[in-house]
């Protein structure tokens, strides 16, 4: 097992079994000491008024990635802090099409930082307009 230490986070190290090749936006695994952080699924919507602006799969992802940083800053954290990230996306064609543009505004919102990631295909979400959920864990130091 490989362990290095994470470029953008001063506590967490990324894992990489011996042989396997660097992920691209993503860490195999992370290990991180400090204070955990769990945040519940956020979408695409104004977290305020509950109301989406849209119904584009990249600009609905973009909100959600802004719903989580905005509820790390609420715990005392940041992007950095991330260690899992877990999408759940209602359709993976439209996921798919919308990569470089979710691409960047993932390094818009959360910059440089690739923890453990996993992307799920799902029949709904609970929100009926939503095309996206993001699960969020943050390890903070104490």
């Amino acid at each position: 097992m490989s362990v290095e230490r994470a470029a953008s986070s001063v506590e967490g190290r990324v894992v990489r079994p011996e042989g396997w090749p660097r992920p691209h936006g993503y860490a195999d695994g992370v290990v991180a000491e400090g204070r955990v952080l769990s945040i519940s699924g956020q979408i695409g919507w104004d977290p305020v008024t509950c109301t989406f602006a849209t119904d584009d799969f990249a600009e609905q992802t973009a909100q959600a990635l802004r719903n989580v940083v905005a509820v790390l800053r609420a715990g005392g954290a940041g992007p950095e802090h991330l260690v899992r990230l877990t999408w759940y996306v209602t359709d993976r064609a439209a996921y798919v099409a919308a990569r470089r543009a979710i691409g960047a505004a993932y390094r818009a919102t959360i910059g440089a930082h690739y923890p453990a990631m996993s992307v799920v295909v799902v029949a709904g979400l609970l929100e009926e307009r939503a095309l996206v959920e993001i699960e969020a864990t943050a390890v903070v130091p104490a």
